[in-house]
C-alpha cells in the first residue's frame, strides 16, 4: 500500500476526526470554564465510563477480525454481539451503582446516572465493527461525531446554570451516548449483509481474543489515564482538572495516528504478512513524523489560547503539557503497531504487554514525582515510560514482521 493510498483512504477519517475533537474541545470549554473541579469531576467520570468501553471493545474488534481477516458474512455475528454487549452492560451497571453507593465524593457519587445507561453504551464499539472490518470509513466515524455534537447542543440550550453545575454535564452526555448507541445498533443491523447461522460458534471461538482485547485496552486506558487519578488523589479535583486539560490538548497529536491507523486497519489484517507489516510500519513512521512536527506547534497555540478562552487558573497546565508532549510524539507509532498484532496476528496480548510495561514504569515513576512535583512529575514520568514502551514494541514488531517470521509461533494468525 502506498503513501498516497494510505493518505487517500486516511482523509475521511480524518476529517470527521477533526470535527468530533473540535467538538470535544468546545465540551472542554464549556465544562472547563464552570471551574477546575467541575473540569476534574468530568474528566474522572469520563475515564471511569472509559473503563467500561474499554472492557467491552474487544466485541467489536473481534466481528471487524472475522470480516477482514477471515472474510466471513457479518451479520449473524453482529446480532450475537450486540446481544453479548447489552448483557455485559447490565452486569456493568450493578458494579456502578455499588460504586456510586459506596465511593461518596465527586464524581464517584454520580456513577448511577452512568449505571442507568450501561446496557447501551457499548452498542457503538460493537456495532461499528462492521465498518471497522469493511474498511468504510463515513458509518465508522459518524456516532464519534454526533454524540459530543448532541451534548453540547444540549448543554448550549439549558438555561443559566444553577447550584449544581456538575449534574447537567453528566445528565446530557450519558444520554446522547444512550441515544448514539441504540442509533448505531439499528443502522449497522440494516447495513450487515446476511450469511449462515451459526449460533454461538463465532462467540466461542473469539471467547480468548475478546478476554485478551479487553484486557490490553484498559491496561492501555490506565496507561493514559493512571496520572490523573493519582494526581486528584495526591492533589485534589482542582489539580486534577488543570491537568486534565494538558492530557486533553496533548492527545490531540494522536488526531493523525488514529485516522491514519483505522483506515489502514482492514488492510493491516490482511493474510499477507510482509504487505500487512510494510502499511503498519509505513503508518508507524508517518505518524511520529507528524507529530513530532505539529507538537511544537501545538505548544505555542496552547500557550496563546488556554488562560485566553479557559482562564487563568488553567495556566498551570502549560508546564505539564510541554513534559507530556515528546512521549506523545512517539508514543503516535503504538496504534499501528498494535494493529499489526492484533488485527493480523490476531495475539492481542502482545499490544497488552507493551501497555503494561508502560502502565508500570508510568505508576513507578508517578509514585516518586507526583508527591515532589505534582502534575509537572505526572507529565514527565508519563512521556518517559511512552518513549521506552514504543521502543519495546518497536522489536516486537521487527520480530515479527522479520522475513521467514511467518513460520515463527510469534507470527502465526490464530484463527
Amino acid at each position: 500500500m502506498s503513501l498516497a493510498g494510505l493518505a487517500r483512504g486516511a482523509s475521511l477519517n480524518l476529517l470527521a476526526r477533526v470535527a468530533t475533537v473540535a467538538l470535544g474541545l468546545g465540551l472542554m470549554v464549556y465544562v472547563a470554564r464552570l471551574g477546575p473541579e467541575v473540569q476534574g469531576a468530568f474528566a474522572l467520570f469520563m475515564a471511569v465510563e472509559s473503563v467500561l468501553l474499554t472492557l467491552g471493545s474487544g466485541f467489536g474488534l473481534a466481528l471487524a477480525r472475522r470480516i477482514s481477516h477471515h472474510q466471513e458474512a457479518p451479520g449473524p455475528g453482529l446480532r450475537r454481539w450486540l446481544a453479548v454487549s447489552v448483557a455485559f452492560g447490565a452486569v456493568a451497571s450493578l458494579v456502578l451503582l455499588a460504586l456510586a453507593a459506596t465511593v461518596q465524593r465527586p464524581p464517584y457519587d454520580r456513577l448511577g446516572l452512568m449505571a442507568l445507561a450501561a446496557p447501551l453504551l457499548l452498542l457503538v464499539p460493537t456495532a461499528t465493527g462492521l465498518w471497522l472490518g469493511q474498511g468504510r470509513m463515513a458509518p465508522l466515524n459518524l456516532p464519534q461525531v454526533v454524540a459530543p455534537a448532541l451534548v453540547l447542543g444540549a448543554l448550549l440550550l439549558l438555561p443559566g446554570q444553577g447550584a449544581d453545575v456538575l449534574g447537567p454535564v453528566l445528565v446530557a452526555w450519558v444520554a446522547a451516548k444512550a441515544l448514539v448507541g441504540v442509533g448505531t445498533a439499528a443502522a449497522a443491523l440494516r447495513s450487515a449483509p446476511s450469511g449462515p447461522e451459526h449460533p454461538w460458534d463465532g462467540l466461542k471461538r473469539d471467547a480468548r481474543f475478546v478476554v485478551e482485547i479487553g484486557i490490553t485496552n484498559v491496561v492501555s486506558l490506565l496507561n493514559y489515564r493512571v496520572t490523573l487519578f493519582l494526581v486528584e488523589r495526591h492533589d485534589g479535583l482542582a489539580a486534577a482538572g488543570v491537568y486534565s486539560v494538558a492530557v486533553q490538548v496533548a492527545e490531540l497529536l494522536w488526531l493523525l495516528s488514529s485516522a491514519l491507523t483505522i483506515s489502514a486497519y482492514h488492510r493491516i489484517g490482511q493474510r499477507d504478512t510482509d504487505a500487512a507489516a510494510r502499511t503498519a510500519l509505513q503508518a508507524a513512521r508517518l505518524n511520529v513524523a507528524l507529530a513530532a512536527v505539529a507538537a511544537p506547534l501545538l505548544w505555542g497555540a496552547a500557550a496563546l489560547a488556554l488562560p485566553r478562552v479557559l482562564g487563568e487558573a488553567y495556566a498551570g497546565s502549560l508546564m505539564p503539557l510541554a513534559a507530556l508532549l515528546p512521549g506523545i510524539a512517539a508514543y503516535a507509532a503504538a496504534s499501528s503497531l498494535s494493529a499489526f498484532f492484533t488485527n493480523h496476528l490476531g495475539r492481542p496480548h502482545l499490544s497488552g504487554l507493551i501497555a503494561t510495561l508502560s502502565l508500570t514504569l508510568n505508576t513507578l515513576g508517578c509514585l516518586l514525582a507526583v508527591p515532589r512535583w505534582g502534575a509537572l512529575g505526572a507529565a514527565a514520568s508519563t512521556s518517559v515510560a511512552y518513549v521506552g514502551a514504543i521502543g519495546v514494541a518497536l522489536w516486537l514488531f521487527r520480530r515479527a514482521a522479520r522475513p521467514g517470521a511467518g513460520e515463527a509461533p510469534l507470527a502465526q494468525p490464530r484463527q
